[in-house]
């Protein structure tokens, strides 16, 4: 047997051997597969393999700088001019002008939030949490930015305050404000549960992206995308990488700060899981709503800032003749 090893939420996962390898016994969730044991032969060079150096893929040294200073001062004296209350299990959706900085607040205390973002004039260009995750960091804080999706591939908001980041990373790898998980939806509820729930991240999204634009909910639906996970503690097992959650460190009055570098929809899901240190995607979890505040700076500390543009790329793929 191989030593135990930390749970979300806080019971061990106890690795029993089985047919196809190990698998995980957790004191929450029962039995897990694990990856089946090789049948290939280790080669002689193994070791020597596995001892590469890793590469960082992406070398982000080529970005402009987010300068957190111009914030500090662009945020002072800064008006509130809009708020979305948005109801446990139940997500809401507000305009966003260009320019002006929103703030996700944790209002009675611990809640996950799953956030979408799209151009409020072309809902094909949304968040690309992907890509994200790929520039900066599975998790992200002040001075990181949500990218959109190609090809435009720009900046939709910067990340300017957070109140967490003094968590950093804790014992188990974990992290907040991940940008791992897609959202929990209906779907997989009823793949693995065999039961229909309707109050999912994916579907309380829907919903918010229908009534704010006035698709119905079967055009909307697509638009819905994977997500900034407002909040969430998450991280990979050690072993066996697999993306696990545990409760958040989010009180009230914590909340995340972002700046939008053009003109959004924002969506947010008050996640059924609440702070989702036990589970998610049932009745089960005491949830709390979140809050959206959006904020106006004052138009002569703006003096000189522009949008962000689209990418350049020429999208000719190779080819000259290309339109």
């Amino acid at each position: 047997m191989r030593p135990a090893t930390r749970a979300a939420g806080g019971g061990d996962l106890l690795a029993v051997r089985g047919k196809c390898g190990y698998r995980h016994r957790s004191l929450l969730f029962g039995d897990a597969p694990l990856r089946c044991q090789s049948k290939t032969a280790e080669p002689a060079d193994a070791a020597e393999r596995r001892a590469r150096p890793g590469v960082i893929v992406y070398d982000v040294g080529a970005l402009p700088a987010v300068d957190l200073e111009f914030h500090e001062r662009a945020r002072e004296g800064a008006t509130k001019v809009d708020e979305a209350i948005v109801p446990p299990r139940d997500a809401r959706a507000i305009g966003i002008p260009a320019g002006h900085y929103f703030r996700i607040v944790c209002a009675e205390g611990p809640q996950v939030g799953d956030l979408n973002l799209w151009n409020a004039h072309d809902l094909s260009e949304r968040f690309f949490s992907g890509k994200t995750r790929a520039l900066h960091a599975t998790h992200v804080t002040a001075g990181h930015r949500l990218w959109s999706t190609l090809p435009h591939l720009r900046p939709l908001a910067t990340i300017t305050r957070d109140t967490l980041d003094w968590y950093g990373w804790d014992a188990d790898g974990a992290g907040i404000h991940d940008v791992i998980g897609t959202r929990c939806d209906p779907y997989t509820n009823v793949l693995l549960k065999g039961a229909e729930y309707h109050h999912c991240c994916h579907s309380n999204l829907t919903r918010a992206l229908a009534a704010i634009t006035g698709l119905s909910l079967a055009d909307a639906e697509p638009h819905v995308h994977d997500v900034l996970n407002v909040f969430m503690c998450t991280g990979f097992t050690r072993d066996t990488h697999q993306y696990f959650m545990k409760a958040s460190p989010a009180r009230a009055g914590d909340y995340l700060e972002l700046f939008a570098e053009i003109e959004l929809i924002a969506a947010l899901s008050a996640c059924p899981g609440g702070d989702c240190g036990a589970g998610h995607s049932d009745d089960s979890a005491k949830c709390r709503p979140l809050k959206i505040e959006v904020f106006r700076p004052s138009p002569d500390v703006l003096a000189g800032w522009r949008p962000a543009s689209p990418n350049r790329y020429s999208r000719n793929h190779g080819d000259p003749n290309a339109r």
